[in-house]
């Protein structure tokens, strides 16, 4: 359960401000609801069920020390990347905005594309190598699937006004201080 919980939050604050999220807005401003979380829902599952078995097979192999100190540095790595931020092109907006598939199509192949060697996906295996696979698979995938969702009620309620740099930093901090308390783990131990 300390998995599933752990995922969820990690990568619901992974979420915010990513270039996915913007995504989802987009795809909202064309599609109804439903089906670009479905689509949504769909790709994350599969993305992250390999990203819990990569995770897996890493933690097997790997030293517990050697893997705390990995993950912190790469949840630190996820504080400056997100730090960075994420901006959907105009074009990428465009080519969201004319999808004349079917909208769980179009939604579920940009977002497993988009997902592939994305922060999300890098976090997901960094808690699989210290965590049971199947709580970091279904949490990791909630948590997704609730910032995405959050970020379509957002975008139908309120368009483009969202505040992305308030959005950004905290996520940035939230990761800093996973990444912190990474480190010290083995130190601490």
């Amino acid at each position: 359960m300390e998995a599933f919980w752990l995922s969820l939050a990690v990568i619901f604050v992974a979420e915010l401000g990513d270039k996915s999220q913007l995504m989802a807005m987009t795809f909202a401003t064309r599609f109804k609801p439903w089906p670009v979380l479905a689509g949504i829902t769909l790709a994350t599952t599969v993305v992250h069920l390999v990203s819990v078995g990569l995770g897996g097979l890493m933690g097997d192999f790997l030293p517990t020390t050697a893997i705390s100190i990995a993950a912190g540095v790469a949840f630190l790595g996820f504080a400056l990347w997100t730090l960075r931020g994420d901006e959907l092109t105009e074009e990428e907006a465009q080519k969201a905005r004319r999808t004349t598939r079917s909208a769980i199509i179009a939604v579920t192949v940009a977002f497993f594309l988009a997902e592939l060697g994305d922060k999300t996906m890098l976090a997901t295996i960094t808690l699989a190598t210290q965590h049971d696979w199947v709580g970091t698979w279904i949490g990791s995938t909630v948590g997704m699937v609730a910032a995405d969702a959050l970020a379509i009620a957002a975008g139908i309620l309120l368009g483009r006004n969202l505040p992305e740099k308030v959005i950004r930093y905290g996520a940035a901090a939230a990761f800093a201080v996973f990444g912190v308390i990474l480190l010290l783990e083995p130190v601490l131990a």
